[in-house]
């Protein structure tokens, strides 16, 4: 009985990635995640804003890691191997942690993790230590973890494989060409949550090579929101302690920084900032209204979407897409604060009507 042909991302769009017949293909099937129409979200945007917009959700939550780091580590990871590395290393807030360690075990290479100590949601790092990842905790935050992985990986002979690593962007860029595939186009906005910026910079270039190469006629103008306690780009400086429920995208020295402005500036965009408190709004009414459970940080694009709604930055009769970086139970913590206690009842079939007609 033959193999069924399951196609990775790095195969469906070969011919416009760095890959050659020598680079080995590390992967779990990343990629092809689902472009959800969010009919409750519209509908919330016409009577609130009264914005009549197509809004799409790029749900990124459903890679195999939970994230969207999956589409950047199977190219990062593949071409350490074909390089002949013998392991990798990478600061992470959390995504790039379960990410780069399930594709190291992958591969057979080792994997070394460096993390702010006490700012990581415990269901990223539990992937990460059950893939077999060493993981360093630091008393710092992630700019400074960054620096050291940065050091190490000269030092120690290792592959670095956060977004200053090019290949992560490259893979990143599927995201963007799989909306170009579904819609038939591009399209008028994406909003995107951004931390360290790689996404919004990979996303951007990704949107250009299709245009390039005749997949699409025009471009999005790339709408990125920052948390306002995590807002480097918006503030225009370094933030040495950033905060933010977010955990995902507090970062307070973007290694992308100026490829994301420039994004911004050539697509026409903007990079803002939302608040905590807008963040866990939309987290809530994308579980809640679209079936949709994301982490936090996912839901800075759609925060970002109202916030730009409510201020009459988006045309009427647009197209209109967000990232959803990650799955929503990377962060279960967060979602039990707002969980809701079971009420306890009587094994009795009455007592249980009760509650269901109450």
């Amino acid at each position: 009985m033959s193999e069924p042909r399951l196609i990775p991302q790095i195969e469906r769009y070969k011919e416009f990635l760095p890959v050659t017949e020598a680079t080995p293909i590390v992967s779990l099937m990343e990629g092809t995640t689902p472009l959800l129409r969010a009919s409750n979200l519209e509908k919330h945007l016409k009577e609130e804003h009264s914005l009549e917009a197509t809004v799409y959700l790029k749900y990124d939550g459903t890679n195999p890691t939970g994230s969207f780091k999956d589409r950047g580590m199977t190219m990062a990871i593949s071409k350490a191997v074909e390089a002949g590395s013998q392991g990798v290393i990478c600061a992470s807030t959390g995504n790039t942690s379960a990410s780069a360690a399930a594709y190291a075990a992958r591969a057979g290479l080792k994997c070394f993790v460096v993390i702010p100590d006490g700012n990581i949601a415990m269901g990223k790092l539990a992937q990460a230590v059950m893939h077999g990842a060493r993981v360093i905790a630091i008393e710092g935050n992630f700019d400074e973890a960054l620096k050291m992985v940065v050091r190490a990986s000269e030092e120690a002979g290792l592959t670095l494989v956060n977004s200053l690593n090019p290949f992560r962007i490259d893979g990143q860029k599927t995201a963007a060409w799989e909306i170009i595939d579904d819609l038939g186009e591009a399209p008028d906005y994406h909003f995107i949550p951004v931390g360290n910026a790689g996404n919004i910079t990979a996303y951007w270039a990704g949107f250009n090579v299709f245009k390039d190469n005749g997949r699409s006629n025009k471009l999005p103008q790339m709408m990125g929101y920052q948390a306002a306690g995590s807002a480097p780009i918006v503030e225009g400086k370094v933030i040495e302690n950033p905060e933010t429920i977010a955990t995902a995208i507090r970062i307070g020295n973007p290694a992308s920084w100026k490829k994301a402005e420039e994004a911004r500036d050539a697509s026409g965009g903007t990079i803002d900032k939302v608040t905590d408190d807008e963040i866990l709004e939309q987290y809530k009414f994308l579980a809640s209204h679209e079936g949709v459970f994301c982490e936090p940080a996912s839901a800075a694009s759609v925060a970002g979407l109202v916030k730009a709604a409510s201020e009459g930055k988006v045309k009427n009769g647009s197209v209109i897409t967000c990232t959803l970086t990650g799955h929503g139970l990377k962060d279960p913590e967060r979602a039990i604060t707002f969980a809701q206690e079971p009420v306890k009842v009587k094994a009795e079939f009455e007592a249980v009507l009760r509650e269901v007609q109450s």
